[in-house]
């Protein structure tokens, strides 16, 4: 079987027109598309200096990092937020299988070579941390160093995960699960997506979830009833305090144009990924590391076994942070503290501006 993790055989260019056109959401960065093996990537980017690579969640866009490229750009860095494939202005394959965890990582390593560079620190959110632990992993010559945020590091492995999906809801459908069959959940989301992506936000943001919305009490909100809706326990009222109407404009902007079957068929490939991973089955990422999630966030609670496991599946952990009363949007939650953090880790990397090592 093809490696589709495997660079091009000779970096694309990149297409000049979008170089220097700047963004007029983060005036200090610029937009670029850049070609990659099967398609295209769009990417927003502000500074210069080692290459730190951004990459989104679910249902996001490279607007989630619109307060990380400023300050990383201003302590002496490149960051570069990319629309991941399937998402916003870059390619959006028909096939449910585009979408696999080594199509990601190979995009991942084509940007990096696009932007005529050889290695990055790459760091991603919700879908985008196992994206980014995974691009690690697989290429470990690339991405010489990983940050993660909101969904901790699991190493691929264990039973099957639809099976485990399936599981876990008792009588009620687990959300995952929910989202496997192409076409159920943008039936629901898209003939209102502003309003959808609005509740789902809500939903998993630290000053609006409803009581007992953590993974300690069980997380109703990630269950869909009999006959239901996942969006039947969306919480109704104002939105989050870290989005804005023009904000939450970005987002639903692009989905209505986009629609959510891109987004969507990242989830479509859990057990794709359980078998194109299998030689990589309990392996650590062993490069510098970092972890910042939401003391509220499910992801964190769920999966607190594996945070717990960081000493033996990320052994170049640098640090790790739960953020007492966040949510699980962690970066757009707590900006400041965030972008602090990573700052701080970035600086003390091999070849940063604060070691001026090379």
């Amino acid at each position: 079987m093809p490696q589709p993790t495997d660079p091009p055989a000779s970096p694309p260019t990149p297409r000049a027109e979008a170089r220097t056109r700047p963004s007029t959401l983060v005036p200090e960065a610029r937009h670029r598309l850049v070609d990659v093996r099967g398609g295209r990537i769009h990417l927003v980017e502000a500074g210069t200096g080692p290459l730190v690579l951004l990459v989104h969640g679910f249902p996001e866009s490279w607007y989630s990092w619109r307060h990380q490229l400023p300050a990383l750009a201003a302590a002496g860095f490149h960051a570069v937020a990319i629309d991941v494939r399937g998402y916003g202005r870059s390619s959006r394959p028909e096939a449910v299988d585009a979408y696999r965890m080594l199509a990601h990582v190979a995009d991942n390593v084509g940007v990096v070579h696009a932007l005529g560079e050889e290695t990055a620190t790459i760091i991603g959110h919700d879908w985008g941390s196992p994206i980014a632990a995974h691009s690690a992993l697989l290429r470990p010559d690339v991405f010489t160093a990983v940050g993660l945020l909101s969904v901790p590091y699991s190493p691929p492995g264990g039973p099957r995960p639809t099976s485990t999906f399936a599981a876990i809801g008792g009588d009620e459908e687990f959300y995952v699960s929910y989202f496997q069959e192409p076409g159920r959940a943008e039936a629901e989301a898209e003939p209102d997506v502003r309003a959808w992506l609005a509740g789902f936000y809500a939903a998993v943001s630290g000053d609006t979830m409803p009581s007992g919305e953590s993974g300690d009490s069980g997380g109703h909100v990630f269950f869909v009833p009999p006959g239901g809706r996942l969006s039947d326990r969306f919480p109704a009222g104002p939105l989050p305090g870290w989005l804005s109407e023009a904000d939450l404009d970005v987002y639903a902007e692009e989905f209505e144009r986009t629609g959510l079957t891109g987004a969507l068929n990242r989830y479509r490939n859990v057990d794709r990924d359980w078998a194109d991973l299998a030689a990589w089955h309990g392996q650590p990422v062993t490069q510098p590391s970092l972890f910042i999630g939401g003391a509220l966030d499910a992801s964190t609670t769920w999966m607190s076994d594996a945070i717990a496991a960081y000493p033996a599946t990320l052994p170049g952990l640098f640090s790790s942070h739960l953020l007492e009363g966040c949510g699980h949007w962690v970066q757009q939650e707590r900006p400041e503290e965030v972008n602090a953090l990573l700052t701080d880790w970035l600086q003390v990397l091999p070849g940063s501006p604060g070691t001026g090592a090379e």
